[in-house]
């Protein structure tokens, strides 16, 4: 265990999608939910596959990391057999002796593994190729981006997928200012001195915000939040 915690990403490796770690090892778990958030993840965990497959049942993930050691495998597979299109691709964590009975189910583009003793490098690196399958549109580098939100600052145009959002300057400019201070909750003097360069009524904000809002959680997670009393945010909550 002491020498796969000195082993770290050279370089971020994801641009904040949400990671579901289903192990349950308290150490390995801690692990990998430690290094995959250095290398730019989302990550919640889950100790126990019944509560691993209640969170996806609740919650949209971009990937799970699953220990396939868990009990209740059996339940598990069910449940993969009939799951729809669109679920969340899976990174299974096993050992040599299991891999007859894991690899011939695998999916090829929507499934892989790890061998344990797991490599944190060889996770990030099978993680990362099973999202860029799932990833849709190609971001080009240095464009500001959340999940599978999307800004560019040169055309002044955002998309969320392969949606284009179609927003007004003002709204562009809020929704920059909430990227740019993702998981931060920003007051309405604050966003009416970003947005406007001066002070703006309440009201105005509000009305703002609820027309953004419309257009970026139109389709998938609600990613514009509020904080009664306090203001706004961008991201997507903890469980």
């Amino acid at each position: 265990m002491r020498s796969l915690l000195t082993e770290k990403p050279s370089s971020p490796r994801g641009d904040g999608q949400h990671v579901l770690v289903v192990v349950g090892d308290p150490g390995v778990a801690e692990l990998l939910t430690t290094t995959m958030e250095l290398a730019g993840y989302r990550v919640a965990a889950a100790v126990t596959g019944a509560e691993g497959m209640a969170r996806i049942a609740r919650h949209r993930y971009d990937l799970v990391v699953w220990d396939a050691a868990l009990p209740d495998q059996e339940r598990f597979a069910r449940g993969r057999r009939g799951a729809p299109a669109d679920r969340p691709p899976l990174l299974f964590l096993t050992t040599c002796d299991s891999l007859h009975d894991l690899v011939p189910d695998l999916r090829p583009g929507d499934e892989d593994y790890v061998v344990k003793p797991v490599r944190i490098a060889e996770v990030l690196d099978r993680a990362r190729a099973l999202l860029r399958g799932r990833g849709g549109p190609e971001r080009p580098e240095g464009m500001p981006c959340y999940g599978d939100l999307v800004l560019d600052d040169a055309a002044c145009e955002a998309r969320r997928g392969s949606r284009p959002l179609c927003l007004t300057p003002a709204e562009y400019r809020l929704l920059r200012h909430l990227l740019a201070n993702a998981e931060r909750v920003l007051s309405k003097e604050q966003i009416g001195r970003h947005v406007w360069g001066e002070f703006r009524a309440h009201g105005a904000i509000e009305k703002l915000v609820a027309r953004l809002r419309r257009k970026v959680d139109q389709e998938g997670p609600a990613l514009i939040h509020t904080r009664r009393g306090f203001g706004y945010w961008l991201g997507c909550p903890d469980d």
